[in-house]
């Protein structure tokens, strides 16, 4: 199933405007696509609005009038809601349309909801991304997509101006599957990151000088360049929530049981990651594990 995508034609609809979604549906409206916007908080959408997108009242009323409908919501039953329920996506797409996930979701609710999908004539493809808030602001993600290759192909002008690496995986759910990879690997990167830095401090370096140096080695990795500044500054700001990194690693450890596999690296992050969310920190950003480790430790990292 494909359509032929193209600017001043092609009907964007997109339900999710938070701090990446805003940005993602930005770029394909800069890039001369029309949008229809949802988001459960209206005011979210505003800058959407401002920029000539249309407001829809609910999911199904954006896929009604949409030819490619794109999500990026929160958890697993957000998900589930917005395809599947009663006001849901598939309650309005038309045959013919493409639905396109980029929340990062259970691999299992991304196959049903390609099977509800197939069943109606729609394709679906899952696409979850990584990259943080300032990748999503600069259109530099890293999408990973699951689905038919002949719908991905139609779609992928939309993914190129969201982000820069946008790699096919396969089958339904290999999107899914290839970010729980992403996940685990981000999981101990940001434990390292932190740790290296509240090391630093205690030993008494001035950490900036100090990153300059590990930033350029073996260490070197987009976590240490774009996060360890933000602890500096003590800025616990968002790019992508304590509460959603927690459910992507249970989502990780739960699909890992299902395979036979033992996981001790991340079952260990994911603990202390809860922990960070039993302070109260659950909104703040995934670098706030900073602020957990620096109580276990009795002193600030910076």
């Amino acid at each position: 199933m494909s359509i032929t995508v193209a600017p001043g034609e092609t009907k964007i609809g997109w339900v999710g405007t938070g701090v990446m979604g805003r940005w993602m549906c930005q770029h394909l409206m800069d890039s001369g696509y029309s949008a229809t916007v949802y988001n459960r908080t209206k005011e979210r959408t505003q800058p959407l609005l401002d920029a000539g997108a249309a407001w829809a009242d609910s999911s199904r009323e954006v896929a009604a009038v949409s030819d490619v409908i794109f999500t990026i919501v929160g958890f697993p039953p957000d998900v589930r809601d917005v395809y599947l329920g009663e006001n849901g996506i598939l309650k309005g797409a038309k045959s013919g349309s493409i639905i396109v996930d980029m929340t990062t979701t259970e691999p299992s609710l991304a196959k049903e909801i390609y099977d509800q999908a197939k069943a109606q004539g729609i394709a679906s493809v899952d696409a979850p991304v990584s990259g943080g808030d300032v990748g999503a602001r600069e259109a530099r993600l890293s999408i990973m997509v699951g689905g038919d290759e002949d719908a991905v192909e139609s779609i992928m002008p939309l993914f190129e101006a969201m982000g820069k690496s946008i790699v096919h995986q396969g089958v339904a759910g290999a999107g899914q599957h290839t970010k729980m990879c992403n996940q685990i690997v981000v999981a101990g990167t940001m434990i390292g990151v932190c740790e290296s830095l509240l090391y630093g401090h205690k030993a008494g370096l001035d950490l900036e000088t100090m990153l300059s140096s590990i930033g350029g080695g073996a260490a070197a990795c987009w976590t240490l360049d774009n996060l360890a500044p933000r602890v500096l500054k003590r800025n616990f700001d968002p790019g992508f929530f304590v509460e959603h990194f927690i459910k992507d690693m249970g989502i990780a450890l739960d699909e890992s049981k299902k395979m036979g596999l033992s996981l001790p690296g991340l079952a260990l992050v994911h603990q202390l990651y809860v922990s960070v969310q039993a302070q109260g920190y659950g909104r703040l950003g995934t670098h706030a594990l900073t602020l957990a480790l620096e109580q276990m430790s009795g002193g600030r990292a910076d």
